[in-house]
């Protein structure tokens, strides 16, 4: 049977984490899946650290690790992608912001054959609550650009929420991204390294409590760098890796 991940970078979420984790773990319960919960504390302020480490002191299936090098989302996922053992890892936020329930159908996906798979937040069936309206426009203009340049039918890029194999971590290395970039360098890697993938649509709500730590003013470049990069391999390195 196939161990699963679940890496969640943390930072200052007291109030949603062991809700989060708790979650999580009823739905891979439910289904009888073999799992670990991986929280990587990403230099927190509040009690997340002390919540996490209690709750994994009675269940071995939640581990921590704390990022104690440069703060950032990018690198608290990299250090998580260090320590999994599973499988396959799914990358999931604090916030509760994704549902649990639609990670077993990435589970139920990749167990047809699949390398990855890539949710979609607006794709027919998803459920999506709250989303700010600012962000959407940014979200949905990005996207499109993104899937225009990589000739992709997939609009969901900048999502985090997605599944991988082990094998597709370990082929999408070196891991460049310290910040939020890092939630299209992995799927753009993927696609252009040959490795396959399949898209369902997936809900999102936001979160009840605390602020995210994404600065979308602070973000462009970061991004725009990463998108840059990629699409360079695509068209000068797409010999050195093999066929979708």
């Amino acid at each position: 049977m196939s161990l699963f991940s679940v890496v969640i970078p943390a930072r200052n979420e007291e109030r949603n984490i062991s809700r989060t984790i708790k979650a999580i773990q009823a739905e891979f319960d439910r289904h009888g899946l073999e799992h670990e919960i991986v929280v990587v504390n990403d230099g927190s302020k509040d009690q997340t650290e002390t919540i996490v480490r209690t709750m994994g002191q009675k269940d071995p299936c939640i581990k921590l690790f704390n990022n104690n090098t440069l703060h950032g989302f990018g690198n608290a996922v990299k250090r998580g992608l260090e320590h999994f053992k599973g499988d396959y890892v799914i990358i999931a936020m604090a916030d509760a912001s994704d549902d649990p329930k639609d990670m077993i159908r990435y589970v139920q996906e990749v167990q047809k054959g699949y390398d990855c798979c890539f949710g979609s937040r607006w794709g027919n069936g998803a459920v999506v609550k709250n989303y700010p309206q600012h962000k959407l426009v940014l979200n949905r203009i990005a996207n499109w650009w993104i899937s225009l340049l990589f000739g992709l039918r997939y609009t969901d890029v900048t999502n985090a929420f997605k599944c991988y194999s082990r094998k597709t971590i370990q082929g999408i290395k070196p891991i460049l991204s310290h910040h939020f970039n890092i939630t299209v360098e992995l799927p753009l890697k993927a696609i252009v390294r040959g490795y396959s993938y399949t898209v369902v649509p997936t809900n999102w709500y936001h979160r009840k409590t605390g602020k995210s730590a994404l600065k979308i003013e602070e973000m462009g470049s970061r991004y725009l760098f990463i998108i840059l990069y990629v699409l360079l391999e695509k068209f000068l390195c797409r010999s050195d890796y093999k066929k979708k």
